[in-house]
């Protein structure tokens, strides 16, 4: 890969953290008060007539993929559906930067399932710096007998679901527009929620919040369309640091929207997972000039 597509990996890899954490940011300001099978349907209603009108307006949308495609595109929406139940059920009853610091394991695991399925390299100075990141989650999590709840399992599940997403997708075929992966991911959780949502009362849904699951679904086709372009693009072993920068994002937002002040030792972690994605950054460019 080289040097300008693993620079756009990481941009799109940042856009779409900032996009699914101000997802997040509004889902979690809804407190509960609806229903989580009833959220994800008008969020996922709401999500899919946008992206279906964006597609069509920019001519992205076609369904003419081969068998093989559309397998991997199966695989990835099902991952989806578990990752946005496991996420979001995690996400209303952990802090956002907490529930956010347990999702940056993906860089790890998603470079070395990448490393272990795709043959993709994976040199010790990388890896050596997405561990390092790890352990800067670990000071934020701080792991225990009361950090490391029930909710925090939710989340590692999420982590699962988010791996095979990723990796179904980066073995899509170059030509499977990127929109129609991110409607046909859309749609499916959509569905999935209603067929929930049939054993669930629902409840009325008053101006806030219905503002607010509005606005979570337009930063969630962000999201989707972003996470889709990003496992298409450059190494994953070299983009996936980047998602760590979701976590400066729930740090940000946690404190301005939430009141969340974060602890030393979460502003320590904060800085080693930052670092680690500079550094990482500053090694592919070390490399490009050998």
């Amino acid at each position: 890969m080289t040097k300008s597509a693993n620079s756009v990996g990481a941009l799109l890899m940042m856009a779409s953290m900032a996009c699914f954490t101000l997802n997040d940011t509004l889902i979690k300001l809804t407190d509960g008060a609806v229903p989580l099978a009833q959220l994800l349907v008008i969020r996922g209603v709401l999500s899919s007539v946008l992206i279906l009108i964006l597609a069509r307006w920019l001519g992205a949308l076609h369904f003419r993929i081969g068998r093989a495609d559309w397998g991997l595109i199966a695989l990835r929406s099902v991952a989806e559906i578990g990752a946005a139940y496991f996420f979001i059920t995690a996400l209303l009853n952990m802090p956002l930067a907490n529930v956010t610091a347990v999702l940056q394991v993906l860089p790890l695991t998603v470079a070395v399932g990448a490393a272990l399925f795709f043959r993709e390299p994976l040199g010790w100075r990388r890896m050596s710096a997405i561990l390092l990141g790890f352990l800067g989650m670990l000071l934020i999590v701080r792991p225990g007998a009361e950090g490391f709840s029930l909710w925090s399992v939710y989340a590692l599940a999420a982590v699962g679901c988010v791996t095979v997403r990723d990796l179904a997708t980066r073995r899509l075929g170059s030509d499977v527009p990127s929109m129609t992966v991110t409607l046909v991911a859309s749609l499916a959780v959509t569905a999935a929620a209603g067929l929930g949502a049939t054993a669930t009362e629902w409840v009325p849904v008053t101006p806030r919040l219905a503002a607010l699951i509005g606005g979570a679904s337009v930063f969630i086709i962000g999201g989707y369309f972003f996470s889709v372009r990003v496992m298409r693009v450059g190494e994953i072993s070299f983009i996936a640091p980047f998602r760590y920068t979701g976590l400066v994002w729930a740090l940000v937002l946690g404190f301005v929207v939430f009141g969340d002040w974060p602890s030393p030792l979460t502003l320590v972690g904060a800085g080693i997972v930052v670092a680690t994605g500079l550094f990482t950054l500053y090694r592919e460019r070390r490399v490009s000039q050998r």
